[in-house]
C-alpha cells in the first residue's frame, strides 16, 4: 500500500463499543468485532514507535 502512497493503521475494537458499533452499523448481534483499518492519503512519515518494557507491560503472578 506504502507504493501507492496509501497510509493505513491496524485499531483493535475494546468490547465496551461492540453495542454501539453494532447498532450504529446495523450489524447481526452474532458478528464479532475485532479491529478496523482505516486507510488513506500518507500526509506525513508515521512517528517512531516506542514500546513500554516488558518488566512493566507484562506481569505473572504464581
Amino acid at each position: 500500500m506504502a507504493q501507492e502512497n496509501v497510509g493505513a493503521s491496524l485499531q483493535h475494537y475494546n468490547p465496551l463499543i461492540d453495542d454501539d458499533v453494532k447498532k450504529a452499523w446495523n450489524l447481526p448481534a452474532q458478528w464479532k468485532l475485532r479491529a478496523q483499518l482505516p486507510f488513506g492519503s500518507i500526509e506525513q512519515p508515521a512517528g517512531e514507535k516506542t514500546y513500554i518494557d516488558d518488566e512493566t507491560r507484562f506481569r505473572v503472578f504464581k
